[in-house]
């Protein structure tokens, strides 16, 4: 094994050197799997489920022949991890929408600078990284002296998801149709719904200067000055084989395929929004879903910049995970490029589609449906800055431990149960790993959220089912993190019988454990709770992931904690109460804390 003084120092130069992702044996996933969703069942449910369970280890299950079909396709060659294709089925399967449902966003701390010469300076520091990029001059991202995979660098730049009818595809350099990185020299820049390619690149290959481009993009405002009529944008709003059948008739009429060419091979989009937002929620909100006439909510990425120079990022999730994106936005914000001369401003064409009276009416349908759907979402902020990671520590307790319980103590208080809850972790230490799903509900949590309102319990009491609670937390992040889940192995098994099941000689009502309470119940968050650490962002957001799910995105620095929650309409009332109920929450573990001191 690789030490810290041997790792390459080539961006992609280590991804053979990584171990693989472990693949569980099918009685470790389903004795994990009973373990993890029995403190969400009824003794009923849990008996059912176990049942169920049984049947799927019987030596004549089906199940084992889904197994060793994973097994086979882990050991074939080229095939990094046993997850490789969970990860196109888990994303570009999924039939609704995107825009709110799957991406996400960054808000970038504040900066003096206006809209134009803040746009200029991302646009200059984002081709400094992709130049740097191609080079493979971007340092590995190490963790604990290891180094993490990079893969996922390789769909920042020149990557498009494209609906497809069943399932999406994605358009992207470093594959078997594009070799190697993007050779494109150009990005959309949005505004007021207009769409305009502009160089960012010379023809040598060469960046233009921050000068230049800021006059690039006064250009755009000057040609853009009026509001587009049918933002073709908002049809990426649509669900997703909704947008694939109104591509393929937008694709067909003259010039929108050269006009999609562009936006699809752009390196990223630029957003300029005309819009100053009145408070960070707002920002936020706008981030999240804002004009969905001025996004290309496929792309990979797209910066976003207000009218007084507030900007963020939205990302698209299928190639991209949160880590990646930081790391990505730490050096973006963080590095000056080295100046260059100025060379005239870059060319700016405007990217216009024709368009026909059924998909006039389409963008129109689909900015209606956007907006309402958007409306329909309720958001709040939350923030603690006299706490965070330093302070929590300071008390003895895991940082992301102390939020989680806090979350939990807050839910329950809301809505008088306590539901199933999910976690992020990331697993980049291994070759092409991604995250693993974490599910937070343990027996000790169940007993930590009664404690602490049971009057009949002291702080000793009450200590030790905290102490109980975060032990147990800290411990089964561990196992995430060594690949020792049973959700996504589970569910990669479903996918195979799905894709495969025929051929196989697999029969759908043969796999009961789909159908359990355990499955359903353990996978119907309540809370989706994941975590951003950067100085260089104020917020982090993502949708919510079920009608009754409260989204959790929290940035957790050493001096503070801020939270962006959002949640269905229908929930508005009960995500504002777990709001106040987190503050309360917070402050009482503090207090609990410090009396163990």
């Amino acid at each position: 094994m690789n030490t810290r003084e041997n790792w390459s120092n080539s961006t992609f130069g280590n991804e053979d050197c990584l171990p693989r992702v472990p693949l569980p044996t099918l009685e470790d996933s389903c004795a994990r799997f009973v373990e993890w969703c029995a403190p969400l069942l009824t003794a009923e449910e849990l008996a059912t489920t176990e049942a169920a369970v049984a049947d799927f280890l019987r030596p004549d299950s089906p199940a084992h022949t889904l197994h060793a079909e994973l097994q086979r396709y882990a050991a074939s060659d080229g095939v990094r991890s046993w997850l490789d294709l969970f990860w196109p089925s888990r994303y570009l399967g999924r039939r609704d929408r995107i825009a709110l449902n799957a991406n996400f966003f960054f808000l970038f701390t504040p900066s003096s600078q206006a809209q134009i010469s803040r746009a200029a300076s991302l646009i200059a520091s984002t081709v400094d990284y992709k130049l740097r990029l191609d080079a493979e001059a971007i340092p590995p991202a190490l963790q604990r002296g290891r180094a993490l995979s990079m893969e996922q660098n390789k769909f920042l730049f020149s990557t498009t998801r494209i609906p497809g009818e069943e399932q999406d595809t994605v358009r992207a350099p470093y594959s078997a149709e594009e070799p190697g990185p993007s050779r494109a020299r150009h990005i959309v820049v949005f505004f007021r719904g207009n769409m305009f390619r502009m160089d960012v690149l010379d023809p040598q290959g060469n960046p233009y200067s921050q000068v230049d481009l800021e006059a690039g993009l006064e250009e755009v405002r000057k040609v853009g000055a009026v509001a587009a009529q049918n933002p073709v944008g908002h049809l990426t709003t649509e669900a997703r084989a909704e947008w694939a059948a109104d591509r393929r008739a937008l694709r067909a009429l003259p010039g929108n395929a050269d006009a999609l060419d562009a936006v699809e091979t752009a390196l990223f989009c630029l957003c300029l929004d005309d819009i100053t937002p009145e408070d960070t929620q707002q920002a936020c909100d706008q981030l999240l879903h804002g004009d969905s006439g001025n996004r290309w909510f496929d792309k990979s990425v797209s910066f976003i910049v207000f009218a007084d120079g507030t900007a963020g990022i939205n990302i698209e999730h299928c190639g991209l995970d949160g880590t990646t994106v930081l790391s990505f936005v730490d050096t973006v914000l963080t590095t000056q490029p080295e100046p260059v001369s100025p060379k005239g401003s870059p060319p700016v064409t405007p990217i216009e589609f024709a368009l026909d009276e059924a998909l006039r009416t389409s963008v129109r349908t689909a900015a209606t449906a956007f907006a309402d759907y958007a409306a329909a979402n309720a958001t709040t902020t939350v923030s603690f800055d006299d706490i965070g990671s330093t302070r929590i520590k300071e008390l003895g307790a895991s940082p992301d431990a102390f939020m989680q319980l806090a979350y939990q103590l807050a839910h329950k208080r809301t809505k008088g149960f306590t539901g199933a809850t999910y976690e992020s972790i990331a697993t980049r230490q291994y070759q092409n790993g991604r995250t693993e799903a974490m599910r937070v509900v343990t027996p000790e949590v169940l007993r930590f959220v009664d404690v602490m309102d049971d009057p009949d319990t002291d702080s000793v009491e009450r200590l030790s089912a905290f102490h109980a609670a975060a032990t147990e937390h800290v411990a089964r992040a561990k196992e995430c993190q060594a690949g020792q889940a049973p959700e996504q192995h589970l569910w990669e098994l479903q996918l195979i019988a799905k894709r495969r099941g025929a051929e196989l000689g697999v029969a759908a009502d043969q796999l009961a454990l789909y159908d359990t309470p355990g499955w359903r119940i353990m996978r119907d968050d309540y809370l989706s709770t994941s975590s951003a650490p950067s100085t260089n962002i104020q917020y982090f957001g993502f949708g919510s992931t079920s009608s009754h799910c409260i989204g959790v995105a929290y940035v957790l620095l050493p001096d503070h904690v801020n939270l962006y929650l959002s949640t269905p309409r229908p929930v508005a009332e009960q995500m504002h109460a777990f709001a106040e109920n987190l503050t309360v929450a917070v402050y009482e573990l503090e207090d609990l804390l410090l009396a163990d001191g």
